[in-house]
């Protein structure tokens, strides 16, 4: 069968938007199957999550050779198909240990997208033109995964695993699609020296530990990215069992939908944390000077302490309302942080190291969810999803004293115009 590859920015908006829609769909219900019928204890919860986060750890470097060296197009096309393959493993056989081997396909698959689409992206249409394309893109993203939040909720309430099952049946698809449509022209393998490898991560970490110890305002921001990963890992995996688990969801009844099952009620509170966190993100980015250093700095400190409020309310709330209002509460302050985090992050390094240091950051982060969770799921399995998700919090809060300490830290920008700030940067 001769096929004619498509336009490639065409091919990059349908698969950003038919991933979007199916990952809604699939992760609308997963965690409530996870729970409610395959029944899996916090401690299992959270060691699902721990095996995802290290297959990705591990295999970054060794499946970006295939990005790197034989074709991007390909590294898009194995990772898609790994990922619906492990969904539809999870979606069909409802047993600990075939979540396990889902997390495994979704992990590897993870690794073979990573880089490679964008890199994919800026090869063929260009540097010029990838700006406005990944703009356009995300916009895409944002529509259908709201789209596919609905149909999630809506295939949902007939069987819980029947998102799961559609969605990773439509990453498979997309597959197929993508073997018959998508071009690779301009693609040049990257020289052995400019590779990743395990060798460029340990070059890393070295250059990274030098640089942090000439400047201790790293450090202090690596040291929240640890602790972030830390604390998230036990809270991610255990607020819908808390839900589900300790609740009683209020019996309500509407004219079109009916009875309100709990993936109804999911989806609600889903749909509505978006909404919030996009109105007070624009909200932030129209008021907020990224370039007040000491302003910043006490924005982030507010959103985490209230985070560790909220978490805290929603571990022992003694109602569904409260619960559901300090949940989201939670979400709403764990989305705001992140672009001003980003932009103060990369005010304080020196640009000929950046990228070494994004680096850290990411791989500290990851390295703090493997660390973290299992421990906060033990404690939810032997003592209670309450006692878990409050420990999760605590783990939080030295970032406080963090953000305080990273707020007296002067930017490069302003040691580089004023030699005598060294002192207070470093």
């Amino acid at each position: 069968m001769n096929t004619k590859p498509l336009n490639p920015y065409r091919v990059y908006l349908t698969l950003e938007g038919v991933t979007s829609f199916a990952f809604a769909m699939i992760f609308m219900t997963s965690m409530i199957y996870q729970v409610s019928v395959v029944k899996l204890s916090p401690l299992q919860l959270v060691l699902v999550g721990t095996l995802l986060e290290s297959i990705v750890f591990l295999f970054e470097v060794p499946t970006g050779i295939v990005a790197d060296v034989y074709s991007r197009r390909l590294s898009v096309i194995i990772g898609i198909i790994l990922t619906g393959l492990g969904f539809m493993v999870e979606g069909l056989f409802p047993y600990f240990g075939t979540i396990l081997l889902a997390q495994v396909g979704w992990g590897l698959g993870a690794t073979f997208m990573s880089g490679a689409l964008n890199a994919w992206m800026v090869d063929e249409v260009g540097e010029a033109a990838s700006g406005p394309a990944f703009m356009r893109a995300a916009q895409v993203g944002q529509l259908t995964g709201l789209v596919g939040l609905v149909a999630g909720v809506a295939f949902g309430s007939l069987r819980i695993n029947l998102p799961i099952i559609l969605g990773s049946g439509l990453l498979i698809a997309l597959g197929g699609f993508l073997m018959l449509f998508m071009p690779e022209h301009n693609f040049k393998p990257t020289p052995r020296e400019d590779r990743n490898s395990w060798q460029t991560m340990a070059h890393t970490f070295k250059n990274g530990s030098k640089l942090v110890r000439m400047r201790p305002a790293l450090m202090t921001f690596l040291g929240i990215s640890f602790i972030g990963g830390l604390y998230s890992e036990g809270f991610d995996r255990l607020r819908d069992a808390h839900l589900l688990r300790n609740f009683d969801f209020p019996d309500v009844s509407l004219p079109l939908l009916g009875d309100l099952k709990p993936v109804v009620w999911f989806g609600i509170i889903n749909v509505v944390g978006m909404i919030l966190a996009a109105a007070v993100t624009e909200m932030m980015r129209r008021r907020v000077n990224t370039n007040n250093q000491r302003l910043v700095s006490r924005i982030l400190l507010s959103a985490d302490a209230m985070m560790i409020v909220a978490i805290l309310s929603y571990a022992w709330a003694g109602s569904f309302i409260v619960a559901v209002s300090a949940l989201l509460v939670a979400r709403l302050m764990r989305s705001l942080p992140g672009p001003l985090y980003q932009t103060w992050l990369n005010q304080h390094i020196d640009s000929e190291v950046r990228a070494t240091v994004l680096s850290m950051d990411s791989q500290l982060n990851a390295l703090g969810q493997i660390a973290g969770g299992p421990a906060v799921g033990g404690v939810g399995s032997y003592v209670s999803i309450r006692a878990a998700l409050s420990i999760s919090a605590l783990i939080l809060s030295p970032v406080l004293y963090l953000y305080h300490r990273a707020g007296q830290y002067k930017p490069v920008s302003a040691v580089e115009s004023n030699p005598e700030a060294v002192a207070v940067a470093a």
